[in-house]
């Protein structure tokens, strides 16, 4: 019966993490407030919680809570032709990807973009340089960023091909949500405000060598970054 009741609970949880009713980088409701509306035990809870932790869902922090993390396996957001980032590996291959359409938006933008274009890649990093406490919101405003970039190019298939791959293309590590790493952490995120920063700039001065370079870059030490979280010894 307790099998039954932490499946249950594990499987309500999973889809709203999967479905995006809780985004990347929320907190989940308190085990107080799971207990109280299932029904159910702390010990059903904790069961169900380290169920979606060994799935790679929800990261568990002593005195924190528990916080989702991007699907890896069967979120919604598929790339284009339905193929889903199921792994380490398709992750590193979607930044490879990104990194060939990106380079190029970045250029276009440099050249295309009208003032109110630039003015919606400025509020969209103002929105991230203002997030670093809130991993959600950083996520969202990470890849309003980049989607603005798309847009500022001028040509809609761009801004297409980032809406097909939707806002969790931007991985959630777990270094965004581990107390025991947050110098680390706020170390990484302001390197990432910098490097779109960068980006800003060269848009803004219509330099589009400059501004692919940036994008080239950022998106490279992104790849060196999830390489890193990725790997064991820093979890």
């Amino acid at each position: 019966m307790s099998r039954n009741l932490t499946a249950d609970l594990a499987a309500d949880l999973r889809t709203r993490i999967v479905d995006g009713v809780i985004q990347p980088g929320e907190k989940l409701p308190s085990e107080n407030t799971l207990i109280n509306d299932f029904g159910v035990s702390r010990t059903v809870v904790r069961a169900a919680l380290t169920r979606l932790q060994a799935e790679g869902l929800v990261e568990t922090e002593r005195g924190r809570g528990s916080f989702a993390l991007t699907p890896p396996a069967d979120g919604p957001p598929p790339v284009p032709g339905g193929r889903p980032v199921a792994t380490t590996e398709d992750r590193l291959h979607l930044l490879a990807f990104r990194m060939g359409v990106e380079t190029e938006a970045a250029a276009l933008a440099a050249r295309n973009h009208t003032e109110r274009q630039l003015r919606a890649v400025t509020a969209a990093l103002d929105a991230f340089s203002d997030s670093a406490d809130h991993p959600a919101h950083a996520m969202k405003s990470d890849f309003e960023f980049h989607r603005a970039v798309a847009a500022a190019s001028g040509n809609p298939f761009y801004s297409d091909c980032l809406a097909s791959l939707g806002q969790t293309m931007i991985a959630m590590p777990r270094t965004r949500l581990m107390t025991g790493v947050e110098h680390y952490a706020r170390d990484h995120f302001d390197q990432v405000v910098q490097e779109h920063r960068s980006i800003l700039d060269a848009i803004a001065d219509r330099d589009g060598a400059a501004a692919a370079a940036a994008m080239r870059t950022h998106l490279a030490n992104s790849r060196r970054r999830f390489k890193a979280s990725a790997r064991p010894s820093s979890q």
